[in-house]
């Protein structure tokens, strides 16, 4: 008789109030609480997660898209680079190989001085290992290589320090590491006109400079810098393929380097933020869903007559404690749908909302010389939305237990005879 009005009772509780009844209406009221507690810590976990999924995409994607998984490097200037980079690309871990001539120098522009990384390209093979192109004019590598007067590209980062635009000149200053020893250090200055500055969002617009593959040999002196820049098939592998593939060089004084050691930092930054901030909101998820507890309770207490009433008509106690776990059920399902909707949205609109408030504000929150980029991603994964809801719904029938248990021991009785 009472399985199938069990979970309506149980769903009367949940927002019942009596006209007059001040403790059903505080009931209510604090059922209502727990579920907005609920909805907001699902809706903030699941935008909270899709950020850092975007800012583990964005260094992948755009950071790792401009610059290589791996490079190769030898300061011998006998080495055939174009064979050798035919070599490397040939073996099967290995998507794309370009050679490259990387230099540490300062750029100067006036009384401005910041330091950048130069790299020396062949606009014939770079665009293989990067996708610098996609931030760059047709234009911009005719004018790096024009013979006549030598370009540079910049990052905006660069740009701004210096106060150049498209068209200035600057400085390019670099150590002479061929100074005889015990002599005071030299440097080689080279003058450069801005071919193009290119924005990418990202942290390299900060410290990024191109130039033609000559250029930065003119630079370096012949001292080393040069190598191939490699793009792997599986970025995580790309220490494991660098050293088998310098196991294979015959030729002595090959060194290399990955990703993991230039931006291996950021990637566990990245990891590490979205684990202790998922652990953050997962407590507050809790905390929201076991309020349920304390609701729960305060409904067996105020509603011990009716308890007795129902088992002095034959409801078992299965059936007592289903109607409770149907309550704190409710409870958990409506928040934990709603939160994850409003989540879901949130997630697919959190990328256009700070960029309009900065925009209306006139303040950049995040700056790429700080931050990994200069805008705020967001990359929804319908499993973490399946997660997070699946577990705000657990957790709230985990907490419906104890007063649900708590309901079913009510003795008709001494309840009754209370009253």
């Amino acid at each position: 008789m009472f399985k199938p009005i069990s979970t309506f009772i149980g769903l009367r509780y949940a927002g019942a109030r009596r006209r007059g009844d001040d403790s059903a209406g505080l009931v209510s009221f604090i059922s209502g609480l727990s579920m907005a507690g609920l909805i907001l810590g699902v809706a903030l976990m699941i935008v909270v997660m899709s950020v850092m999924n975007g800012f583990d995409r964005e260094l992948r994607e755009r950071i790792l898209g401009i610059m290589p998984h791996a490079t190769i490097y030898n300061a011998s200037p006998d080495i055939d680079w174009s064979a050798l980079r035919h070599q490397l690309a040939a073996d099967s871990e290995v998507v794309s190989a370009a050679e490259v001539w990387q230099i540490n120098a300062l750029a100067r522009r006036g009384g401005e001085v910041t330091p950048l990384l130069v790299q020396g390209v062949n606009p014939d093979t770079i665009a293989e290992v990067s996708n610098i192109r996609g931030f760059l004019s047709s234009e911009a590598f005719p004018k790096l290589m024009d013979t006549a007067e030598p370009g540079i590209i910049l990052g905006r980062g660069i740009a701004e320090k210096l106060g150049v635009e498209q068209g200035a000149y600057l400085s390019l200053i670099v150590p002479d590491n061929n100074s005889a020893a015990g002599a005071r250090r030299a440097a080689r200055v080279t003058g450069f006109r801005v071919a193009e500055i290119f924005h990418s969002g990202t942290v390299l617009d900060q410290s990024l400079a191109l130039v033609s593959w000559e250029q930065a040999q003119a630079l370096a002196g012949n001292s080393g810098g040069a190598g191939v820049q490699l793009r792997v098939r599986e970025m995580l592998e790309a220490n494991w393929i660098m050293r088998r593939l310098l196991r294979g060089l015959d030729q002595r004084g090959y060194y290399g380097t990955d990703w993991s050691r230039t931006h291996g930092n950021l990637y566990q930054a990245i990891q590490m933020s979205r684990n202790l901030v998922g652990l953050l909101v997962l407590l507050i998820i809790a905390i929201a869903a076991f309020n349920v507890v304390s609701t729960l309770v305060m409904v067996v207490v105020d509603k011990h007559t009716d308890i007795a009433i129902l088992r002095t008509m034959g409801a078992s106690t299965q059936q007592i404690l289903l109607t409770f776990v149907s309550q704190g059920a409710l409870v958990g399902l409506v928040g934990a749908v709603v939160g994850g909707a409003l989540g879901v949205l949130g997630a697919l609109t959190v990328t256009d909302l700070v960029a309009g408030l900065e925009s209306a504000l006139g303040v950049q929150f995040l700056k790429s010389d700080v931050y990994p980029v200069d805008y705020l991603p967001s990359e929804l994964a319908w499993s973490d939305v399946a997660l997070v809801v699946g577990a705000g719904i657990l957790l709230s029938l985990l907490a419906t237990l104890y007063p649900a248990l708590q309901a079913s021991r009510v003795q008709p009785a001494a309840a009754l005879r209370n009253e």
